[in-house]
């Protein structure tokens, strides 16, 4: 399976791609992986000029293919101003936005501060919300003081956790199968609906059938099984004086 992670640090090296090849190496441990990394600092112009121009550049346009293309995602920004950086951002701006649509996605951060923790719950999740990604359970946010200390260790190794399984799950053939079962049980519910409004019937408990129908339904509906289709005219001709 392909695992897309993107990272936004700045600085080199940076804190945000430390923690995020923590994270892509906790995750290939649960689960067979090929790992690509983004970096968005070397995406920056063209970030900047698809938003003038409408169109990406070559680099950009194949981040962009990657992360449509990923089985799933680790996500890691740098926390500037209480919230995501800007470039962290821009770059999902510019991506389709049906593009991370039922994919795993890890979310994660760094900051100077532990104060800052929260910006994994108030904004990066619900931005991956509205993209309608399937975000982990487990964030992993990283202070200054985190690294070397114990308790991050454990929080990457149970964020990967999540995401490797979860891969996997989504991945797999009975997945797959499971998923366009619902997609054709859902059909046929539909259709199912359009017939019974096309002929103007809907279906009744049969023991109610039973008592608002004609007597001459009452044979059909004695061998009919727990709920019957009784047209709507049918009823309402019972229910006159």
């Amino acid at each position: 399976m392909k695992l897309v992670v993107v990272s936004a640090g700045l600085s080199v090296p940076s804190s945000t791609r430390l923690l995020a090849d923590r994270l892509a190496a906790a995750t290939g441990s649960y689960t067979s992986v090929d790992v690509q990394v983004v970096e968005l600092r070397d995406l920056a112009v063209e970030i900047a000029h698809n938003f003038t121009s409408g169109f990406p550049g070559r680099a950009l346009s194949a981040a962009l293919e990657a992360v449509t293309e990923a089985d799933g995602l680790i996500v890691v920004t740098p926390v500037f101003s209480a919230s995501y950086s800007g470039l962290f951002k821009s770059f999902f701006d510019v991506l389709d936005q049906d593009a991370l649509t039922g994919k795993p996605v890890l979310i994660a951060a760094t900051g100077g501060s532990a104060r800052h923790s929260l910006v994994l719950e108030h904004a990066l999740r619900p931005l991956f919300a509205y993209l309608r990604a399937v975000v982990v359970p487990t964030a992993v946010y990283a202070a200054s003081e985190d690294w070397g200390a114990e308790g991050l260790a454990e929080r990457i190794d149970r964020a990967a956790g999540e995401l490797g399984r979860l891969m996997e799950g989504l991945g797999s053939g009975a997945g797959a199968v499971r998923r366009a079962e619902v997609a054709d049980t859902a059909g046929a519910a539909d259709k199912a609906d359009a017939a019974d409004k096309a002929d103007a019937s809907v279906v009744v408990d049969t023991d109610t059938a039973a008592a608002i129908a004609p007597r001459s339904l009452n044979g059909a509906l004695a061998s009919a099984d727990r709920f019957t289709v009784i047209p709507f005219e049918q009823q309402l001709a019972a229910l006159r004086p």
